[in-house]
This record gives structure tokens, sequence and C-alpha cells, in this order.
């Protein structure tokens, strides 16, 4: 783990930093070439250029995934509060890794295409 990433994750405990570990793994596990940095204070998956940005708060973690894939998989992110950008996941809920799963490959996807 990156340090920058490292000093990220140990600013959370708890539920919050479960989560946080929880999306690492899962990208990394899709994606074991994908790279990692803090682009604007975050986490950031790099794969030709910003794959996915996370994050953690008190109440939610925030998953970036850039506006055309909320677009893209808009009826299945429904139940979530979503920003222009962003989808918000209620630590008071389960993480939905399936779904989660999903958005990254459909950025994968993305990704591989604009090579």
């Amino acid at each position: 783990m990156q340090d920058a990433v490292k000093n990220y994750f140990a600013r959370f405990d708890g539920i919050a930093l479960e989560r946080l570990h929880q999306i690492r793994e899962l990208v990394f596990g899709m994606l074991p070439e994908a790279e990692e940095t803090i682009k604007y204070g975050i986490p950031t998956f790099l794969y030709h250029g910003n794959l996915l940005h996370y994050a953690a708060f008190k109440a939610h973690i925030g998953l970036y995934p850039l506006p055309e894939t909320l677009t893209a998989m808009e009826e299945k992110l429904a139940e979530y509060p979503r920003g222009k950008g962003s989808i918000q996941f209620p630590n008071a809920k389960e993480l939905p890794l399936e779904l989660i799963r999903e958005i990254v490959a459909y950025r994968i996807a993305l990704a591989r295409a604009a090579k």
C-alpha cells in the first residue's frame, strides 16, 4: 500500500476502515495491475487514467466512479443518495459489494475501450 493511502486509512477505525479495505481488496482482486494514489485528498485507483475514487465519512462510504457510470447504472443505484459523480453507501446498511463489483467492472471496461 502506498504511504499516502496508508496514511489516509490510518485516520479511520471500525466500520469505516473495514469498508475501505473491502473496496481496496475488491478492486485489486479484479484488477491487480491497478495503481493507487491519493487524488483530491482521497484514495484513487488508476488504470489508463482515473478508474475510481473512494472515501470514508462518519455516516457513509463515498464512491466516485465518474458521472457516466452513474448514468449507465441509474436504476441499480436508485436507492442510494447520489451527487453528480458520487454514490453514498450508508454505514447503517450492509456494503453492497456485488453492486460495487459491477461498478468497477463497468469502469474497467470503459478504461480498456479507451486505451
